[in-house]
């Protein structure tokens, strides 16, 4: 089957599960191209029977704003004409499902029919969605889609209960490679932490729903009664007034920032927990990524993430917020030689999300669209 996939190619969950996504079909035999504005940072190098096709903005000084959507849609169209696809398959809403659309209907009036599928993933919905000047477009988007998954079933109700939803929605969730081990790790984990001391992990985009300080604030509490060192991944608009935080609060040789990272499997491999604090998340690919590393999570029990970390199982919720809570689950697992269970339990809860579960449920939606 030849698939178009569409995607932002940037570090956020909906590139890296679209990229992995597009990976893993091409390894089944199946002719992938990914279409967007720069090469996806997961991609890497050359891979069989994996095309790239980047989109070019022009810039041409009538326009205030780049057209991307248009050229986006004109890619779609040149590459589905050219390349034979099958169906083509859009990750994120915005503005990717309302270009697939202008795609499919210039396609249709060159006698050329291309189904398309829209995964949400989340603050397509949960955030951007929701500005009312998006609503009419989003709404449309999804109901014309010839099929639409979303990532976990918290999502799928958020989009029934903002939008007005015709269509059916299949909750196909999140997965993740297993194939990576602790052992596999190529950094020394003494250079950030001593053998007495636990390394404390979060990994995000630092933007404002992820409530990054509550991180520092839960760790400036659970350093008290446990040595440890928390490490930053990512980097964002919140950092700056982390680094603050951390200076205010006296905790800079404890923390870490160690801004992008292209694989963060190699530091989790080195961690011993993670936090995960977000005001909302519609699946939490983050800390499913920490459970695969055999990392316990110590989280909140916003939107999808009680679907992916499971109470007192692979780790702990609380609810948004409560940084006292979260502490003291913290300090549980570090606690009278919990860890290593809790690193397993992790691990086995990982499993439930493996790439060979979730891919087959995206080939069944594909093979009944291109009958």
């Amino acid at each position: 089957m030849k698939i178009g996939i569409v995607l932002y190619p940037t570090f956020g969950g909906s590139g890296v599960v679209a990229t992995e996504l597009g990976k893993a079909l091409a390894k089944k035999g199946h002719e992938i191209h990914f279409i967007t504005y720069s090469q996806p940072v997961r991609l890497g190098g050359f891979t069989e029977n994996v095309f790239y096709h980047e989109v070019s903005v022009s810039d041409y000084p009538l326009f205030d704003f780049q057209p991307y959507e248009t050229e986006l849609a004109s890619k779609m169209v040149d590459v589905a004409k050219y390349e034979k696809l099958d169906l083509i398959h859009v990750h994120y809403a915005i503005p990717h499902a309302s270009a697939a659309f202008m795609a499919k209907q210039i396609l249709r009036t060159q006698g050329i029919i291309i189904p398309y599928v829209t995964t949400l993933h989340g603050t397509d919905i949960t955030l951007v969605g929701r500005d009312p000047s998006f609503e009419p477009v989003i709404t449309f988007c999804i109901n014309e889609s010839d099929a639409v998954t979303a990532v976990s079933e918290s999502l799928k109700k958020d989009t029934l209960k903002h939008f007005d939803v015709k269509n059916e929605i299949t909750v196909v969730p999140n997965f993740i490679d297993l194939s990576k081990k602790r052992s596999d790790s190529k950094i020394n984990r003494s250079l950030y932490a001593s053998e007495n001391e636990k390394i404390v992990c979060h990994v995000s985009n630092f933007r404002k729903v992820k409530r990054v300080e509550d991180v520092i604030l839960v760790f400036a509490e659970t350093i008290k009664t446990v040595p440890s060192k928390l490490l930053f991944v990512g980097d964002g608009p919140e950092r700056y007034s982390c680094e603050q935080l951390c200076r205010k609060l006296g905790l800079c040789e404890h923390i870490l920032f160690l801004g992008k990272i292209r694989d963060i499997s190699d530091v989790l491999a080195i961690s011993d927990a993670f936090l995960l604090p977000s005001e909302t998340e519609s699946f939490g690919l983050a800390a499913l990524e920490a459970m695969a590393m055999s990392v316990p999570v110590i989280s909140s029990n916003s939107g999808g993430i009680p679907e992916v970390n499971k109470q007192g199982f692979s780790g702990f919720l609380s609810d948004v917020g409560d940084v006292q809570d979260m502490s003291k689950n913290l300090v549980y697992i570090f606690s009278e030689n919990r860890l290593d269970a809790f690193k397993k339990n992790a691990l086995v809860q990982a499993k439930a999300f493996t790439i060979a579960k979730v891919l087959p449920m995206y080939e069944d939606i594909y093979t009944k669209l291109v009958r």
